[in-house]
């Protein structure tokens, strides 16, 4: 994987949000299918598509303090993805079972209005009747699309959405995470597509000794204020998300993990979901276990989507920090 350039705008210190943990153990996450202490590890089968996602590249106007992806201005680790292979997976799903047609297609980068055919694919995905979900922070590169963007919202309505990344509700935490300068023109994306009638969410991190209440609440106060018509109170409309590092320790997760925490394999990510990658270097697009994994080799279920029909085997910390321990999902 490239290494993460900064921008001169990337903030320089650490993440506001960033694990508060003891450094990971060597032992664990080494073996796909027993854990450190000598356990069955937990897997997880895709039992219905509901989203499919497409990495669209990791360029990114952005260098944040703690981007799982490292999206930044120069990592291409993930290429653009074009329109061509966009439009190739959907006519395998729309060809292929029910069970592997997703209700959504997702858009998420780096900046996926960075990629030059970013219309062409939304526009390709939402005409088949796929609701879609692009992933932005909002700023310059999606502004400069607003006439293509007006004119889709106009002809497809809410099935389209734009989920806008807003770290916190104060503009000290979101530009400590996100780079000096990056709020204001936010806030002000977010304002355009509320004014405008766009179906919007946003995206936040959970900062440690915050409740999701007070966050929720407080969000909402910000986009009252800042006239944004996004319901807080609702999961879909306000996402937050829990912090992310592969280094700091986390429980491993085995199969008697889903008694014990009252949770099922298919309330997992990788039960309803699957992201389409192209890593540089390879020749074609690829299919992997979900959109926190786009580089690790034993989370590439194949080239097709038919291909990464089987089973995961939660091999990895995001597994279970993000996902079976946090409750989280990228999707809708």
């Amino acid at each position: 994987m490239a290494t993460r350039s900064l921008s001169r705008n990337a903030p320089a210190g650490a993440s506001p949000f960033a694990v508060a943990a003891q450094p990971l153990a060597r032992e664990k996450f080494a073996d796909p299918f027993v854990t450190a202490k000598g356990e069955p590890r937990a897997s997880v089968a895709l039992r219905q598509m509901e989203t499919l996602w497409f990495a669209t590249g990791t360029l990114c106007n952005l260098a944040c303090a703690n981007c799982y992806i490292e999206s930044s201005p120069t990592n291409d680790a993930l290429v653009y993805l074009s329109a061509d292979e966009v439009s190739r997976f959907l006519d395998e799903v729309d060809a292929g079972p029910p069970r592997l047609r997703p209700r959504e297609i997702g858009f998420t980068g780096g900046e996926p209005f960075m990629n030059p055919d970013i219309i062409a694919m939304v526009e390709d995905a939402v005409k088949r009747g796929f609701d879609v979900l692009v992933l932005s922070n909002a700023l310059k590169p999606m502004r400069r699309h607003e006439a293509a963007l007006l004119r889709l919202r106009e002809a497809y309505g809410e099935a389209l959405t734009i989920r806008v990344s807003i770290d916190h509700y104060t503009q000290a935490f979101h530009e400590a995470e996100r780079g000096p300068n990056s709020w204001t023109p936010m806030l002000e994306g977010l304002r355009w597509l509320s004014a405008n009638g766009f179906s919007i969410a946003a995206a936040g991190r959970s900062l440690a000794g915050e409740t999701q209440e007070q966050a929720r609440l407080a969000y909402g106060a910000l986009f009252k204020r800042e006239g944004i018509a996004i319901d807080t109170a609702n999961p879909a409309q306000l996402v937050l998300f829990p912090e992310m590092d592969a280094k700091a320790d986390v429980p491993e997760i085995t199969t008697a993990c889903w008694d014990i925490l009252g949770t099922s394999p298919d309330a997992q990510m990788c039960a309803s979901s699957r992201m389409v990658v192209h890593r540089k270097g390879e020749d074609t697009a690829r299919v992997v276990a979900c959109t926190l994994l786009p580089y690790d080799p034993q989370f590439d279920m194949g080239g097709t989507v038919a291909e990464a029909d089987r089973e995961v085997m939660l091999n990895h910390p995001h597994c279970a920090r993000f996902c079976v321990l946090g409750g989280a999902s990228c999707s809708a």
